[in-house]
């Protein structure tokens, strides 16, 4: 099995309304770094989801609801480093408010 280290999602601004930026295209995804930073000058709240292929977001696949971020403050997810996403999988933000909070994650696509 091919193993193929990547950015699964390049540096992006949050949006305020629900936005995938990645969906499993391979046999399966290890998620290896999440980081989001706040650029604002305020505090901003940021929640990420690991939806199952065909599932939309919700309660159940929410994996960090509402962290919150202090203006320059930068985390890395431990919440989400080491998941498995297999074929047609997602990954899904929510912010507090769009363009001022950069995320972006890395991993290993396994063919």
């Amino acid at each position: 099995m091919p193993i193929n280290a990547k950015t699964l999602v390049e540096s992006v601004a949050v949006n305020s309304t629900l936005t995938t930026h990645y969906t499993v295209p391979v046999t399966a995804t290890i998620v290896d770094k999440c980081t989001a930073i706040n650029h604002d000058l305020v505090p901003r709240t940021i929640s990420v989801f690991l939806m199952p292929a065909g599932v939309p977001a919700a309660n159940s696949n929410l994996v960090v609801k509402d962290k919150s971020l202090q203006p320059s403050e930068a985390y890395t997810f431990p919440e989400i480093a080491g998941h498995i996403l297999n074929t047609g999988d997602a990954i899904a933000t929510l912010c507090s408010a769009s363009a001022v909070v950069n995320f972006r994650v890395s991993g290993r696509e396994i063919s």
